[in-house]
């Protein structure tokens, strides 16, 4: 890889500030100093260092978010902010993109990487990876239809979903519940429940596989995962 993609690529700004900084002649590769950004580099096998740090590369990230509400599940929108927009410059240097999508009125956890395998592999159908979600429902939810769940309901196209399992948290004329589907059709949840006649008023996902939302996370916040929770996603 070129030197001055590499700095780019790790935080170290545009390719015109990463430009200064090896004219500045504070970048060094096996502690010989570098000013050419064309020089072609390996980041595993050389000792690189910016005034002095040594320059850590990693060819992945992966971070948790908690979505918030008015933020659509996309890299770039012309109209619209994306979940891109709440990311530091320096976490989009290596162009991390989200897995699946949440709708822009829902919240919770997203994850988003540049990890192509990985993305593949969680929404893969083949997978069935769970997601598990927290709703605020308009109507009373009842056991009827946790067998309904259960069994799958017909949407209003005339798809039948897959089995899914309804939890009863609250019920009455505003009800709450969490439900774990292995699917992610278009306002899934949201059809779900029109199907049973009732409405979706509030919604947030928990939960993707065995990977828990951080409750610590405030909307619009995210961090790294842990290399535990990497090899959670991964199934190991």
């Amino acid at each position: 890889m070129r030197l001055d993609k590499l700095l780019s690529n790790s935080g170290f700004g545009t390719r015109s500030e990463v430009k200064k900084l090896l004219k500045a002649g504070v970048v060094a590769v096996d502690d010989a100093v570098q000013k050419d950004g064309k020089l072609q580099v390996d980041a595993i096998a050389q000792v690189i260092t910016v005034d002095g740090e040594v320059l850590l590369y990693e060819e992945f990230v992966y971070f948790m978010m908690n979505k918030p509400q008015g933020y659509i599940s996309a890299t770039e929108d012309k109209h619209l902010p994306t979940v891109i927009d709440l990311l530091m410059e320096q976490d989009n240097s290596k162009k991390p993109f989200p897995v699946g999508r949440l709708d822009r009125d829902t919240e919770g956890l997203l994850l988003l990487t540049n990890d192509g395998q990985l993305a593949h592999q969680l929404l893969s159908p083949k997978k069935h990876v769970p997601k598990t979600y927290f709703a605020r429902i308009d109507g009373e939810v009842m056991d009827s239809d946790v067998q309904k769940f259960r069994q799958g309901v017909i949407l209003g196209d005339g798809y039948l979903t897959k089995p899914a399992e309804l939890k009863i948290l609250v019920s009455g004329d505003i009800s709450e519940i969490e439900l774990v589907i292995t699917e992610g059709k278009f306002h899934q949840v949201k059809r779900m429940f029109e199907a049973v006649g009732k409405k979706v008023i509030y919604l947030k996902r928990i939960a993707m596989g065995a990977l828990q939302l951080d409750l610590a996370l405030s909307l619009g916040d995210y961090r790294r995962l842990t290399e535990n929770e990497v090899e959670l996603l991964r199934g190991k």
